[in-house]
């Protein structure tokens, strides 16, 4: 995913200005209650969220929640400053390529961990060497498929070797989940490391440290004196992240002031009440999460290891889901217009954006057509009604999830094409199942936060051979398209192959896109800088708030 971009990435700021005009959330997720007095003035920034961390480990998470932390704590070679998408140096001094094949990082002289011991070229090293020798199911390695090796000849430079020359977006990688910068003296290098081991460690260095961690409770973090990157020092001496089960409790908190900011996620009508209140203030971002149906190419129905497997067959369900399902009642229903209908794999507002399913299923323009559903199966040989086992999240992705299922459920049924047995998971068992022995899930539910500003970032790890997804998908032409779309400097020529592979990917089907949303954040009116850092980095920097 996260690589190069610097040309596109101008285009792509503006990624969510159809968006700003919309009162959007993106999706929550997970732990904590109510309680009184956290956000008392002089008191640390307490900023509440409904999402949950998975591990502190960058090698064993790939969600927005745990992302969200690691950017507080860990150092980048390579980040973006608030307001801003672009990559440029943070730990490093300078990174360009010294060859179409290696991209070279000169480090900052003296940095160092907050344990006190030296952070320098080798712990680049050990970083990106784990990262793909672990290469868990649910952690971000995907991300590094064009890295052939890394090597440190000398303790502040770092030479990355790629698999493929000119790579446009490798310098976004560096800036990405598969990037942070971790001790080699804390953490394994063969295995994912526990968090209790990080923070007993003190492998920190970035804007923040961790005072105190109760793991989807609170996270204490204290201002680090000895960082030198990028971002400046953290405006604020502490920060602490309060986590909610419920959003309703997080809506509560931030206006009677017990908390200072919620961030991900407030429900639509939250959202659209607190617009009114005047003690506090509604901050609306670009946009670039979208939400999705899998398919486990194995296990769906015809799948490849099912009884009576049928390539055919299961792609004719896909279709005819596709020709079913109503984004705009979804998103006019269920978020009342605070998400935008999606017929695309990458979203509006980037470079290579098209929307080949509004035109190839349903009726043409976006509204469902049931005749070439029935067709579909039909002309395959299927049988209806298909039963269909269908799998959604409560807590990572929103209160909401329950009513889009549900809606997507009544939906597909009504047509009588389906019948639909829909189940829930809690995030924690969820991120595990979906991937564990092939995949426990036949389709299921995901959402997407990009990791940069770039339309690979729907690509590669979506549609690679070896995908994040690990929905035993696979289409040669496709993989070599995104393969090619990587390297070629052009840009026309790159933005062709963009839009090339979501045709070809919108025959395929592999995913569902159903909705796009946005960034939102809630903050009391006497809080500073919420707005600097919703940008089309998609990073939420703490170090910019203050009050």
């Amino acid at each position: 995913m996260a690589k190069n971009m610097f040309g596109l990435r101008s285009v792509i700021a503006v990624a969510g200005v159809s968006l700003l005009a919309l009162t959007a959330c993106t999706g929550p997720a997970g732990g904590g209650n109510s309680t009184e007095g956290g956000g008392a003035a002089g008191g640390p920034i307490v900023v509440g969220t409904t999402d949950k961390v998975t591990f502190l480990d960058p090698a064993g998470s790939y969600d927005n929640g745990s992302f969200m932390v690691m950017n507080q704590i860990y150092p980048f070679l390579l980040n973006s400053a608030p307001g801003s998408a672009d990559p440029k140096p943070d730990m490093a001094v300078s990174a360009s390529f010294t060859s179409p094949t290696e991209y070279t990082v000169k480090l900052k002289p003296g940095l160092k961990w907050a344990n006190g011991t030296a952070l320098d070229s080798k712990d680049v090293k050990f970083s990106f060497d784990r990262m793909l020798k672990i290469n868990d199911a649910n952690g971000p390695a995907t991300l590094l498929g064009n890295l052939a090796s890394v090597s440190a000849p000398d303790a502040t430079t770092v030479v990355f070797k790629l698999k493929l020359g000119n790579d446009q977006t490798f310098p976004q990688v560096l800036t990405s989940p598969a990037a942070p910068i971790v001790d080699d003296t804390v953490f394994s290098p063969t295995k994912v490391t526990d968090d209790g081991t990080i923070i007993k460690g003190k492998s920190f260095a970035g804007q923040f440290d961790i005072d105190t961690y109760k793991k989807n409770e609170l996270i204490a973090f204290k201002k680090n004196p000895d960082y030198k990157g990028l971002l400046g020092p953290a405006k604020s001496d502490a920060v602490t992240m309060k986590y909610y089960a419920d959003s309703t409790n997080m809506k509560l908190d931030v206006q009677k002031g017990n908390i200072d900011v919620a961030w991900r996620s407030l429900t639509a009508t939250d959202i659209d009440s607190l617009k009114s209140d005047k003690n506090v203030k509604v901050d609306i971002g670009p946009g670039g999460e979208i939400r999705y149906i899998v398919f486990n190419f194995d296990t769906m129905p015809f799948g490849a290891k099912t009884a009576t497997p049928d390539a055919a067959k299961a792609l004719a369900i896909r279709q005819a889901m596709a020709d079913t399902v109503d984004r705009k009642a979804l998103a006019d229903q269920v978020y009342k217009g605070t998400y935008l209908p999606l017929y695309s794999f990458v979203p509006a507002g980037f470079t290579g954006a098209i929307e080949p399913l509004k035109k190839d299923y349903g009726d043409g323009n976006g509204a469902p057509d049931v005749d070439k559903a029935k067709k579909a199966l039909s002309d395959a040989g299927v049988t209806t009604p298909v039963t269909l086992d269908l799998q959604y999240n409560p807590d990572h992705y929103g209160s909401s999830s329950g009513d889009e299922y549900a809606a997507i459920k009544a939906q597909l049924e009504k047509t009588g094409l389906f019948k639909v047995n829909l189940q829930s998971t809690e995030w924690v068992s969820y991120s595990k199942q979906r991937t564990e022995n092939g995949g426990a899930y036949p389709l299921y539910q995901l959402g997407w936060f990009p990791d940069y500003s770039d339309a690979d970032n729907y690509l590669t790890p979506f549609f690679s051979t070896d995908n994040f997804l690990k929905n035993h998908y696979s289409n040669p032409a496709i993989q070599k398209m995104i393969s090619q779309q990587l390297v070629t400097n052009d840009k026309a020529k790159r933005t062709q192959l963009i839009e090339d592979i979501q045709t070809a990917e919108a025959k395929d089907l592999s995913t569902l896109p159903l909705l796009q949303g946005a960034q939102v954040a809630v903050s009391n009116v006497k809080v500073n800088g919420t707005k600097d850092t919703l940008d089309a980095s998609f990073k939420f920097r703490l170090g910019v708030l203050s009050k």
